[in-house]
């Protein structure tokens, strides 16, 4: 049970969320889920340590561009929103954290289905930290390959983010 005050490691918030044991009174440092997830419908399927995967049902009639399929851009954000839970799990308390650059390679089109993002780091660094994230179809077909840097913000850099 959490101590009223007591913030949760961000880990183990993620964790209870996913499991359904968090009671709603849980707090760690980092909004989650954050306000764009729930607005888009992602959902956390699975973290762990540095890595994490989001699932959203893309639907062309909400999420779509003006050919009909999955805009590109729910793609990359759902990237995104892996990713950057991801680093959220190995970031320090006085720590926090922004990308600083994010690549997608599309390779297929999507019409309605479930996606499924899984991120993970290619390199972590002490500050600089590389990213792989593929976003897959619910046949397991890739949908897109994103890449990110993200940087870990110490000291004064970190306040206010």
């Amino acid at each position: 049970m959490i101590v009223r005050g007591r913030q949760l490691p961000v880990l183990e918030l993620l964790r209870r969320q996913i499991a359904g044991t968090a009671t709603g009174a849980e707090q760690c440092r980092f909004r989650y889920p954050t306000a764009i997830s729930r607005t888009l419908g992602l959902r956390l399927v699975e973290v762990d340590l540095g890595s994490a995967t989001v699932e959203i049902d893309a639907d062309p009639a909400v999420h779509g561009n003006q050919q009909g399929t999955v805009h590109g851009g729910l793609i990359v954000e759902l990237a995104d929103a892996a990713i950057g839970t991801a680093h959220s799990t190995v970031v320090g308390p006085d720590e926090t954290f922004t990308s600083i650059d994010l690549r997608a390679v599309f390779l297929r089109p999507v019409w309605q289905d479930t996606l499924r993002a899984t991120a993970r780091p290619a390199h972590a660094g002490r500050t600089i930290t590389h990213y792989t994230c593929e976003v897959i179809r619910s046949d397991g077909k890739p949908v897109a390959t994103i890449t990110s840097i993200v940087t870990t913000l110490r000291g004064d850099q970190s306040h206010g983010r």
